[in-house]
């Protein structure tokens, strides 16, 4: 990893603790979780969320106003809206991704859950996904959540990490592992 990363996740996972803490406290885990989902989402689909949150040309009130008004429209809990406040009064929004993240692992630990992250050639059905989930729970003896990614690359077959396994059954670590081989033989 490198040192900037280790120093966002460092930044992110001290906000995450203190806003999962503050939501644990008022009762209000579910709707941050919903609110973290939210985010996410925003984070993925809008371009201009990322480039705000991460350009030092806009100035710390101008990110403020924001994601006060971000915040505002997507009903975030109070916890989560005071948190990303202080972040921007920080210039910290840079490690939002790293704080949803954060903030997903706390909440999956406090249901007894593990998240996977699966990575596949095309969209799970929502039959594959109940199926993965199911047989991974079998394996792991927690409950499991699933964040699906597709990578047309993968050609076909899956690619699930969940904590520090790593299970790879694409058709492209095959075709690789194949090469390899090939080339020791040549």
């Amino acid at each position: 990893m490198s040192e900037t990363a280790s120093i966002s996740s460092g930044i992110a996972a001290r906000y995450a603790t203190a806003i999962f803490e503050l939501a644990q406290d008022s009762s209000a885990l579910p709707k941050l979780e919903a609110g973290v989902d939210a985010l996410a989402e925003a984070l993925e689909t809008s371009a201009d969320l990322r480039a705000m949150i991460a350009s030092p040309v806009i100035s710390r009130a101008e990110q403020g106003a924001a994601i006060a008004a971000l915040a505002k429209k997507m009903k975030l809990p109070a916890e989560l809206s005071q948190g990303l406040a202080l972040m921007a009064e920080k210039r910290r929004l840079f490690t939002l991704p790293q704080l949803v993240k954060s903030l997903r692992a706390m909440l999956a630990e406090h249901k007894g859950e593990v998240t996977a992250e699966v990575t596949s050639a095309k969209a799970l059905t929502k039959t594959q996904a109940d199926k993965l989930a199911k047989t991974l729970k079998s394996s792991v003896g927690k409950d499991v959540k699933i964040n699906a990614t597709v990578d047309e690359s993968l050609i076909g077959g899956l690619v699930v990490k969940m904590g520090s396994k790593m299970i790879d059954t694409s058709i492209r670590s095959r075709l690789n592992s194949l090469q390899n081989a090939m080339k020791e033989v040549g």
